[in-house]
């Protein structure tokens, strides 16, 4: 493997046995502890140097997109993808690179290595970030069925500790983040899920807290 140091080869082969075996890719997570690596930062700095290096791509809006490649195939840097194969990602400055968060933990910040099990590019256009930092988090039950928002989704979520009244949040009540409608009262708060057959969480307004609010959701994305 031209160009590759040793430790770049072994996150290569990592993955490649991974989507021979499974067929489909690790996740970051998954990458940093088989190369013993606890920072997904560090694991995704090995994935870049890899996909420059024409080795790996990875697929805008999907986790587990990695794809490995022969650079010698014509699909190196700089080669046009064949008619019949996907186009290539957009360029960075298009894109967005968003942490997905595999639980939310209280008393660790939001997004600290510990939380983010992968990440995905997506299209600029689709989140309204407005200069905030957005961060995935993939949906556990169907408390939201009737907003359209399913078990499994991946919805990105705008950072903020404040919302308008009727916005879909992501909230940290007690030990459990929880993907609800906002709506503040006189004297409680209601996180009203969309599920006729359940009922809300009513926080007292005195015990409410704006570092219950980790951000309000901006978008979602389902696999088909």
């Amino acid at each position: 493997m031209q160009g590759l140091t040793k430790r770049q080869e072994q996150t290569l082969d990592f993955i490649r046995k991974c989507i021979e075996e499974h067929g489909y890719p690790p996740t970051l997570r998954e990458i940093g502890e088989f190369m013993g690596i606890r920072s997904t930062n560090g694991v995704n700095d090995h994935l870049r140097a890899l996909e420059r290096k024409g080795y790996l791509r990875r697929e805008d809006m999907k986790s587990r997109a990695l794809r490995v490649v022969d650079p010698t195939d014509g699909m190196g840097p700089g080669a046009s993808a064949p008619a019949n194969d996907p186009a290539p990602s957009a360029s960075s400055e298009d894109t967005l690179e968003i942490q997905v968060l595999g639980r939310v933990a209280a008393g660790l910040p939001l997004l600290a290595e510990e939380n983010v099990v992968d990440t995905v590019r997506i299209d600029r256009a689709r989140v309204r970030s407005n200069g905030r930092s957005v961060f995935g988090l993939r949906v556990h039950g169907d408390s939201m069925i009737e907003a359209g928002i399913l078990n499994g989704d991946l919805l990105f979520v705008r950072q903020q500790s404040n919302a308008t009244r009727g916005d879909i949040v992501v909230a940290l009540i007690g030990d459990e983040a929880t993907v609800k409608y906002y709506y503040p009262e006189n004297d409680y708060v209601r996180f009203q899920p969309a599920n006729s057959g359940m009922a809300p969480i009513l926080v007292r307004a005195s015990d409410f807290r704006d570092t219950m609010l980790l951000g309000v959701v901006v978008g979602l994305y389902r696999d088909m």
